[in-house]
């Protein structure tokens, strides 16, 4: 496993992590978790996603269950939550207010087990408080040390300027991490969020780096049965014909150079420095070996612009940047 620097600070993470989305706490029992994380972290995985949205608290339980079961030292961990999505129906509970920051974290806290998180993420931006009550509550948690840093999370890069820029007026712990969706086929964050986070010393770790499993090639001739394709939502927008020729276009490619076809995704991604990881999610222990060896994958010009000409696709802006309320 190779370390990447997080923006301009001095934390590490891991170039794959592990994330929970859609899987811990939910359709991934406790046994099956537990032997992700423990070969993850074995493999040399240090960092650890979730939310608390994931499975409204329980995979937060889950990976706090596991951690504490299997003694790992915290302090060889980076654990990472996020705040914003509703949580019940309480009309304050979600957003980006500070009543529900201060509530969130220490929610959080209690269901992982832990005194503090090193990453505090914004799950969305909102529009409906202040971003300088966002940006003052989520600087407190840095100065009580419930958090070591704070982030934000597919955020338009108007308003990750918009809050470092109010962080530097006030003498406020600024944003230091953003994490939005990216992979071969969602190219959006080449526009301009690379650009603005690198400008403003922000680290990036991306999540859905397989587009779902699409980048896998899972689906190239049918959507399995009780598969997340099959299952859930999230794929419609991507699983078309025109992108299954492109990914079988990509598994040649990955052919050639005997390795995976996610494993020729993931190394894609980290191509660029920018990236300071690539945010996995694995229901098998053999998913998790197989995404790690993408760490050390290292792709050649010649097979960069074949993948170019073959996803022959330019970046544009993705629908989630669009206000959720």
């Amino acid at each position: 496993m190779e370390y990447r620097k997080v923006g301009k600070t001095g934390l590490k993470i891991s170039e794959i992590s592990l994330g929970a989305w859609l899987t811990y706490g939910g359709s991934v029992e406790k046994d099956q978790s537990k032997a992700c994380i423990t070969k993850a972290v074995e493999l040399g995985i240090n960092f650890i996603d979730i939310a608390d949205v994931y499975a409204r608290g329980n995979a937060e339980r889950i990976v706090g269950e596991v951690l504490k079961e299997g003694n790992y030292d915290r302090q060889d961990l980076v654990i990472s939550s996020k705040v914003f999505w509703p949580m019940s129906n309480g009309i304050n509970d979600r957003g980006l207010n500070r009543k529900h920051i201060r509530e969130s974290i220490e929610n959080s806290l209690n269901r992982l087990q832990t005194d503090y998180l090193d990453i505090y993420f914004c799950h969305r931006f909102d529009r409906t408080t202040p971003l300088e009550e966002t940006v003052r509550a989520m600087s407190e948690l840095v100065e009580q040390g419930y958090v070591h840093y704070w982030g934000t999370s597919v955020w338009p890069a108007v308003q990750l300027e918009r809050a470092v820029g109010i962080a530097k007026t006030l003498g406020l712990h600024p944003p230091l991490v953003e994490q939005p969706r990216y992979n071969m086929l969602d190219r959006f964050i080449e526009l301009d969020i690379i650009d603005t986070c690198q400008r403003n010393g922000m680290g990036i770790v991306c999540w859905s780096p397989l587009a779902q499993g699409i980048l896998t090639g899972k689906y190239n001739e049918e959507i399995p049965e009780g598969s997340r394709g099959a299952t859930t939502q999230w794929l419609r927008r991507e699983l078309n014909p025109e992108n299954i020729v492109k990914v079988k276009g990509l598994q040649e490619v990955a052919d050639s150079l005997e390795i995976t076809m996610g494993q020729l995704a993931l190394a894609w991604i980290l191509r660029r420095e920018e990236i300071s990881c690539a945010i996995t999610g694995a229901t098998k222990p053999e998913h998790v070996e197989s995404n790690v060896r993408a760490s050390t994958t290292k792709l050649s010009k010649d097979t960069l612009q074949e993948i170019e000409e073959t996803l022959n696709n330019e970046p544009q802006t993705h629908p989630l940047y669009k206000a959720p309320w």
